[in-house]
């Protein structure tokens, strides 16, 4: 591997012969395949007595956890519980120390191919970016509003929300539409109803008047942890771009600083390995803004290396040393003090939803573009006939009723156009608060859309852990049957199967939905989504032994 010269001798300088040596070897090694599980899809499959708690909380790690009566119960369950996965997963796959649902993989599958992968079972994520499970594990115990400011694609969004207690809400914000485009579809396969996808700056966020008791600012970087990863940041790196990036960076922290209440968390991170980006940014953050670094519990066994300048408590992860890609991490708390942020915990039952639902009805018939909406309803498409227009609002206010059944939990339904949000009680405050001053791609369940007379299921609703499997009749497809269906090709139903919205499910995990005319089933999935790959072969899933 060729590096910058200017790179080799400022990084050999900051590090010594010696941990310089060490990097460069781990740069010219093979780097490692993880993945991540999704707790709130994969519970079930466990033996029961080795399922985790509801809550997002994981249990202590095995390896930090001292020999009091309660930490050994705790590493029990852990261990049990690393047993059972150890059977759902493939031979010679070895856990991520930092991170209980990560694992390493022995050798690197198709992941394009694995149904699993598209139905939100697990996410390929390396290592490093998982530490920021145990970053939750250590600091925060009780519910939050926490918001992941530079998100895209997802994999420390899906992260957060796997390690945050339960009732927590989450916000996966990404400033680049097309990237926010990507965030958003990996956030609907994880299927957790307590997230939104923004798509804003960080300075919008201050005009939105909202607090929140944890930021992770994993902010753009000159990219020097990913040139095992990503050959093109080699390309891309100069000592301008370093440049610019660390003052992008304080940028980007100095707007969103007024958006963590006083005792709040930053998690500060980078992905690459100058001290101007890592720890001079840290202390710029500490001594400009007001806040004290935080000092984490690490296990020397899993050679995360600490501040190459300075004295600040921070991470890093070095390859050559730790199994992962290069990570920069650090913890500041905001001077003062506050009590975390309540929002609507007081929300109405599951019997005031009928209540709800008559509401959107009369919001729809209110609208100022009415007639616009209207039109999708007659059939004819070019003169308004309010008759018509009225029977159609009638037909939908019928469905909506039924589509209550179609989840499990307390939600808020809210339309927006012609889709249908399923909005978690508790957060339906936050949610009209945000809608009025920021781009929301996504929050909660997008549970369908209203098509004439129908409302049509969507695959944000098959892909939530709160859906009810019993509102539907259910498809399950072969591997072949399923590729095609992920590539939005027509899929062939056997004969028994209703009419009607059908769930399609591979190893009786949900996918997406299809509608069954009898003769043919349109396919539903979303074509954004879809499998774009001309390779025809598919093989068994390489991640799992059997579900």
């Amino acid at each position: 591997m060729i590096l910058p010269s200017s790179f080799e001798a400022y990084t050999q300088q900051l590090m010594g012969t010696q941990l310089y040596d060490k990097f460069i070897t781990g740069l010219n090694s093979q780097q490692p395949t993880s993945i991540r599980i999704n707790p709130f899809k994969i519970r079930q499959l466990l033996p029961s007595q080795t399922k985790p708690a509801t809550q997002g909380q994981p249990k202590a790690n095995a390896t930090t956890t001292s020999s009091t009566p309660d930490d050994t119960k705790a590493t029990d369950a852990t261990l049990a519980e690393d047993t059972a996965m150890s059977t759902l997963l493939v031979e010679g796959a070895r856990r991520v120390p930092w991170c209980q649902w990560g694992w390493y993989l022995p050798t690197r599958p198709s992941f394009t191919f694995d149904p699993l992968l598209h139905a939100g079972l697990y996410y390929v994520q390396e290592s490093s970016s998982m530490f920021i499970c145990e970053v939750v594990r250590q600091l925060i115990h009780t519910p939050v509003l926490m918001l992941d400011l530079c998100a895209a694609p997802g994999g420390k969004s899906t992260a957060l929300r796997t390690a945050l207690p339960k009732g927590s809400m989450l916000i996966a914000n990404e400033p680049v539409k097309v990237r926010a485009s990507i965030l958003t579809e990996n956030v609907m396969k994880f299927g957790h109803a307590d997230m939104m996808v923004t798509n804003n700056y960080p300075r919008d966020f201050q005009k939105a008047g909202v607090q929140f008791d944890a930021i992770l600012a994993d902010v753009p970087c000159s990219g020097e942890g990913m040139f095992r990863k990503d050959a093109e940041a080699i390309k891309e790196w100069s000592p301008d771009n370093v440049e610019h990036c660390w003052q992008l960076q304080r940028s980007i922290v100095e707007d969103i600083w007024p958006c963590l209440r006083p005792g709040g968390l930053l998690i500060y991170s980078t992905c690459t390995l100058n001290a101007h980006e890592d720890e001079e940014n840290v202390a710029w953050i500490a001594q400009h803004l007001g806040a004290d670094v935080v000092a984490l519990d690490i296990n020397k066994d899993w050679s995360i290396t600490g501040a190459l300048t300075g004295h600040q408590p921070v991470c890093r992860f070095i390859p050559g040393l730790t199994p992962g890609e290069g990570l920069f991490m650090a913890v500041l708390r905001k001077h003062g003090e506050s009590s975390p942020i309540k929002w609507n915990n007081s929300a109405k039952r599951s019997k005031d939803k009928p209540q709800r639902i008559d509401s959107i009805t009369q919001e729809l018939a209110n609208k100022s573009s009415h007639k616009h909406f209207y039109k999708s309803f007659n059939k004819n498409g070019k003169t308004f006939n309010k008759n018509a227009a009225q029977s159609a609002i009638k037909a939908v206010s019928t469905q909506m009723q039924g589509c209550t059944q179609w989840l499990h939990g307390d939600f808020d339904l809210t339309t927006d156009n012609d889709l249908i949000r399923a909005i978690p009680t508790n957060w339906s405050a936050l949610y009209q608060q945000l809608k009025a001053s920021l781009h929301i791609l996504h929050a909660g369940i997008e549970i369908g859309t209203i098509k004439g007379k129908d409302i049509v299921p969507t695959a944000s609703l098959a892909l939530s852990v709160n859906l009810n499997l019993s509102a539907f009749p259910q498809a399950e497809l072969s591997e072949t049957d399923c590729i095609s269906y992920l590539r939005h090709e027509a899929v062939a139903l056997s004969s028994d199967i209703p009419r009607g919205f059908v769930l399609i499910t591979y190893r009786h995990q949900p996918l997406g939905f299809v509608k069954n005319l009898g003769n043919r089933a349109n396919n539903l999935y979303p074509a954004e989504w879809r499998i774009r790959s001309s390779h025809t072969e598919t093989a068994t899933s390489e991640v799992f032994n059997r579900l």
